[in-house]
């Protein structure tokens, strides 16, 4: 555990809280532990698009619907 705190460039008391899984540890400091493990290149797939069914649902709901214009009378 010391080891890896010291990798990542913070206390064993913080990498504790982020094994626990604290929400007031910042992201930063999850990226640097994610780092010091060789476990960095999976942080992008966390937010990606494709892996958020829920996120894609509200997106679709957002588009615009379509709109049909009245013509005007001749």
């Amino acid at each position: 555990m010391a080891i890896v705190a010291d990798r990542a460039f913070t206390s064993r008391a913080t990498l504790q809280r982020v094994e626990e899984g604290d929400p007031a540890v910042s992201m930063g400091i999850y990226a640097s532990v994610l780092l010091a493990l060789g476990l960095l290149s999976g942080l992008g797939e966390v937010a990606a698009l494709a892996n958020d069914p829920t996120g894609q649902a509200l997106e679709a709901e957002a588009l615009p619907k379509r709109v049909r214009l009245k013509r005007a009378k001749e």
